[in-house]
């Protein structure tokens, strides 16, 4: 990121209902399309939780507040995504709905780029398939 701006990742997302815009798209997107039916699978019929899960996990991972941490715990991603049988397609799906989530948000292209990759880079360790 460019080093002209001292704000986070999370006040330049547009802080936490700029985060929950983000989330509830990335979910709108997972639930109505069919791009999105194998990842859509492997979560339960309501989408409440995970859509606040994501959220406070995303708070903190964008350098907000912890509320993640201090809910539930260190994050442990990968522990907690291993019952779920997560391929190289639930990977793209993911993916799929997260980047077209990120193109609709409003942010500088240089933090969709960063966020875009950062993003890829932990949906491929998600992986246990």
């Amino acid at each position: 990121m460019s080093e002209r701006t001292s704000a986070s990742h999370f006040e330049l997302l547009g802080g936490e209902p700029g985060i929950r815009a983000l989330v509830d798209r990335f979910y709108d997107l997972m639930d109505e399309a069919p791009e999105a039916a194998g990842i859509r699978a492997l979560h339960p019929p309501d989408l409440e939780s995970s859509r606040e899960k994501l959220l406070l996990f995303l708070v903190g991972w964008t350098g907000g507040p912890p509320l993640y941490v201090e809910r539930h715990g260190h994050p442990m991603l990968r522990a907690r995504h291993l019952p779920f049988p997560i391929g190289d397609a639930e990977r793209d799906e993911w993916l799929w709905c997260m980047d077209r989530a990120l193109d609709e948000h409003e942010m500088e292209d240089e933090l969709r780029s960063y966020l875009k990759q950062r993003f890829a880079a932990v949906a491929d360790h998600m992986r246990n398939r």
